[in-house]
């Protein structure tokens, strides 16, 4: 009996250990089997941009992980942005997209966020679009 408890406090310890183990980049045995976003960027800027001229970007991305990346949802922040991503799982090495389309018919500035939810470590990672809306005919500088 008491082989019985040491081993069940040995294991106790060992899962609690092992548990305590913070997840990050650096640590093989925390993110072993994840699936993890390599951005090409996480913010946008557009610059100026001229009223009722909808503007689009697409982030692009290569799964860093071990496991295909599945993307479950993409919200805005706002009823302004649409948004489209890779439906499909990318594979390990392989790359998607989120791409978000901006409404342009409110003048002034704007900065806007988009939560993208996936089978990543913490479930979610934000994209941000910001830019300055114009009157039609004013300078703008599009980047």
């Amino acid at each position: 009996m008491k082989n019985v408890l040491s081993i069940l406090l040995t294991l106790a310890i060992a899962i609690s250990f092992i548990a305590a183990i913070p997840a990050d980049s650096d640590n093989p045995i925390a993110n072993a089997g994840m699936a993890k976003f390599k951005w090409n960027e996480t913010t946008h800027d557009f610059g100026k941009i001229e009223v009722n001229a909808p503007v689009e970007h697409k982030f692009t991305f290569t799964n860093n992980g071990k496991s295909p990346l599945v993307i479950s949802n993409v919200k805005p922040s706002c009823g302004c942005t649409v948004t489209e991503y890779t439906k499909e799982p990318v594979p390990p090495g392989k790359t998607g997209f989120v791409k978000a389309t901006y409404d342009t018919k409110r003048i002034g500035a704007f900065n806007k966020s988009i939560r993208v939810t996936a089978n990543i470590e913490g479930g979610t990672e934000m994209l941000m679009i910001k830019g300055e809306v114009v009157p039609e005919g004013e300078n703008t500088e599009s980047k």
